[in-house]
């Protein structure tokens, strides 16, 4: 099933979010981590603070196990919407902002 996910993310915990997300940790967990870490390089700034992406999951609940090991960790506020299709999400690159957000952080004293 196709859902539109949206979350609020917590700055401070983007370097260590991003960081999981690059080398590996979350990639090579089984049986969604390629789709949590493709899920978040296509995932938008929508709002202040506030990310949108597409996810498929056929869990009973909805982003159960993905919640449970990677996103209660790094998001808050986490409300999925049940879909027939992807569709298009207006707004900036989330993974752009990660990726400089984390640089800046860890070149910072």
């Amino acid at each position: 099933m196709e859902y539109r996910v949206s979350a609020k993310f917590v700055l401070n915990k983007l370097p260590s979010f991003y960081a999981v997300l690059v080398d590996g940790t979350i990639a090579n967990q089984k049986p969604d981590g390629a789709e949590i870490v493709s899920s978040m390089k296509h995932a938008k700034i929508i709002a202040p603070d506030t990310i949108e992406w597409f996810e498929t999951c056929y869990c009973p609940s909805p982003l159960k196990h993905e919640r449970e090991t990677v996103y209660d960790k790094y998001l808050e506020n986490i409300e999925t919407e049940l879909v027939k299709a992807r569709g298009d999400i207006d707004g900036d690159s989330f993974w752009s902002f990660l990726e400089n957000h984390s640089k800046t952080t860890s070149n910072t004293p």
